[in-house]
């Protein structure tokens, strides 16, 4: 239709947008990443990926490898040049280049941290222990909440109003358990039941660390878990809370004051700082529970719970002693066999803390103005296949289609890197211990976002930084984002093909997108508002057919008899296969507005949409991460991202030759095509 692709290809051919990489000069698909000798009608990601899988290892510092963290780890070398350059740099006292030299390098200052000790962390621990009563409770989680002192008892933040999305509301809602899910509580299998033992002992460890002696410290791990374990019987379990409308109760609050008064809910918002009439009380249950439980725990558990919170929190940045032991805890829950280096935690500690301070310069390194503009054409593109897809549907009437299309048109894409930078000017950066620092940073980040509850909401903010890589939808903000770390090989590259860019970045897209008419997203209107667009036909048809991509997924088997749960993964697999669909529709309109181009290294340009997409999703899992993910994580593993949406598209079938009955090929009453 419009040659769009390639002007944004030719811009982003400039040198100094290219990582160096010795893949310039070869074929975009080596034959010896593929297995030719599998069909790929039998298994696709076995013929595009089963050379890689066979020679490609897992760094021993990483849980998974794939073409996600090759780029993450390319991204975090570029990081460290930025950072250790801006140590160097004889900048003003107070510029962006000092502030995260400064927090890098006390980050990489091993020398401080073993001298400081328990240092750090003694003011914290040292209110705690001055606690005389359970009514001072309410105010050092305040005191921890305000500081970003992660994962005490349950989250109080500012979101959109799911019903205003163009007001700011306050949201209480669960938390304050240290297993990954609340159902690690619970689970009875071997390796769930090691992992409660492992963390038992990692308690006792910590509290250890601080002096406690060793029948002292296994005590009072054993009330710590036993604490954590009623919380997480109090929450709803994370296919539960998938629901938008069941984690929306605004209410006034004198009402969460009763759902709880054994919590003094007027000192803790004065701990805060906060004044508030009304509020979403996300899991009512969990604060009716968290009642009983402040009146029946005595003060000394909650003490150590607190002191838990505390020790888990800081552990990461803290003396040897401590880093060693936060990593043998998590070794065993993602099968890491070593400790990432310092300077890769620290890059990552600048980018989570002062975030679009460093994204700033990683900018005018990556991604200048108009490759952001191009970019945006690019997604315009994509956009437009959607629509065309929208106008298509036979199972949608006219009223839900016209609210569709509004929805899409209302799109706010985001790209590359925010209009307005954020603001550090209150964060104060010092020579010293670095977890000094890290508690001015968050302190300043969560006085930042207290302070917005209440107001307008600002709908050009980002929720990740500029050198993730990473894309997202928001449904309260309508918006598909994708930051400039992720427009890069192997998503996007200016020497490929049309039909290699589309299967590439061109999914990516098409995934974004389709969040927004997924199984959460759908319930949100053009504005971001929680609405019902939907006609009860429509709804039920919907309904129908992402019952069946479920069932799809949940027949997948991982590990042993581990199989995939496909209502947790139902929004993410949903957009995989939406994505692939509208990716390869927006090829389509490409290629028609140009003479047929030639098989390229042997391949059809088709055929070479579907080989970017298995090679973007490619990756090596450990089974310990592996395990943790298919319990956790709304995404299916590698594999089945890459075969699980070629299985139910025509459109893969036909490149390949693929017939009935083949692997790949899913029977017509087990398939499930939405978008």
């Amino acid at each position: 239709m419009r040659r769009i692709l390639t002007a944004f290809l030719s811009l982003l051919a400039l040198a100094s947008l290219r990582p160096a990489r010795a893949a310039d000069s070869g074929p975009v698909f080596s034959r010896a990443n593929m297995d030719t000798t599998c069909s790929p009608c039998r298994d696709f990601d076995q013929f595009a990926n089963g050379g890689w899988k066979r020679v490609a290892t897992i760094p021993p510092t990483m849980a998974n490898w794939g073409s996600f963290t090759e780029l993450a780890e390319r991204n975090l070398a570029e990081l460290r040049g930025i950072l250790e350059a801006s140590a160097a740099e004889k900048a003003a006292p107070g510029s962006n280049a000092v502030k995260i030299g400064t927090y890098y390098s006390t980050c990489m200052d091993s020398a401080t941290a073993e001298a400081a000790g328990t240092a750090p962390i003694q003011p914290l621990l040292g209110a705690i222990d001055g606690m005389k009563d359970r009514a001072e409770l309410a105010r050092q989680v305040a005191w921890l909440h305000a500081h970003g002192v992660r994962g005490a008892l349950f989250t109080f933040i500012g979101m959109p109003d799911r019903k205003n999305s163009d007001r700011t509301i306050a949201n209480a809602g669960q938390g304050g358990i240290g297993l990954p899910d609340r159902d690690y509580y619970f689970r009875g299998d071997s390796a769930s039941n090691a992992i409660r033992a492992e963390y038992l002992g990692h308690v006792a460890r910590m509290f250890q660390l601080v002096g406690r002696p060793e029948g002292d410290a296994r005590s009072a791990a054993d009330r710590i878990v036993a604490l954590e374990k009623s919380l997480a019987e109090a929450s709803m379990t994370n296919v539960q809370r998938r629901d938008p409308d069941a984690t929306y109760h605004r209410l006034p609050l004198d009402s969460l004051r009763a759902m709880a008064p054994a919590f003094d809910w007027n000192a803790y918002l004065s701990g805060r700082a906060l004044r508030i009439d009304s509020l979403n009380v996300q899991q009512p249950g969990f604060f009716r529970a968290l009642d009983r439980l402040v009146t029946a725990t005595p003060l000394a558990d909650w003490q150590d719970y607190l002191r838990w919170r505390v020790l888990d929190d800081a552990a990461p940045v803290l003396s040897s002693a401590f880093v060693n032991e936060d990593f043998r805890y998590n070794r065993m829950l993602t099968g890491v066999k070593e400790l990432q280096p310092r300077w890769k935690r620290c890059v990552r500690a600048t980018d989570q803390d002062l975030g679009d301070l460093l994204g700033q310069a990683y900018v005018q390194r990556r991604f200048p103005p108009e490759a952001r503009e191009r970019a945006l054409r690019l997604v315009r593109n994509l956009e437009a296949a959607l629509g065309d897809h929208l106008t298509e549907l036979e199972w949608m009437g006219e009223a839900t289609r016209a609210a569709a299309r509004a929805k899409l048109e209302a799109f706010a894409n985001k790209i590359g890197y925010p209009d307005t930078w954020r603001d550090y000017a209150a964060v104060e950066v010092k020579r010293g211990p670095f977890f000094a620092n890290r508690i001015a940073a968050r302190t300043a980040e969560t006085t930042r976002l207290t302070a917005r509850i209440d107001k307008p909401v600002d709908r050009g903010e980002w929720f990740m930084t500029a050198p993730t890589v990473n894309a997202f939808y928001s449904a309260s903000f309508n918006s598909i984002n994708f930051p400039a770390g992720i427009l890069q090989p192997p998503f996007f590259d200016p020497a490929w093909d049309d039909a290699v860019n589309y299967g590439g970045i061109g999914v990516v897209i098409g995934h974004e997108m389709t969040h927004g008419f997924d199984d959460q997203g759908r319930k949100f209107d053009a504005k971001g508002n929680l609405r019902d667009w939907w006609t009860p036909e429509d709804a039920k048809n919907y309904k129908e057919r992402s019952d069946r991509i479920a069932q799809q997924y949940s027949a997948y088997t991982v590990l042993d008899t581990l199989h995939l749960n496909g209502r947790l993964t139902l929004g993410e697999n949903t957009a995989d296969i939406g994505g692939v669909a509208i990716a390869y529709a927006a090829l389509q309109r490409e290629l028609a507005s140009k003479p047929r181009p030639p098989r390229i290294e042997g391949f059809t340009p088709e055929q070479r949409f579907f080989l970017s997409h298995a090679r973007v999703w490619r990756g090596l899992p450990r089974d310990e991460q592996l395990r943790q993910q298919v319990l956790t994580n709304p995404h299916s593993p590698a594999h089945w991202r890459v075969n699980g949406p070629l299985s139910v598209l025509d459109e893969f079938a036909k490149a390949f030759g693929c017939k009935p009955g083949d692997p790949m090929v899913a029977a017509s009453e087990k398939r499930a095509r939405i978008w």
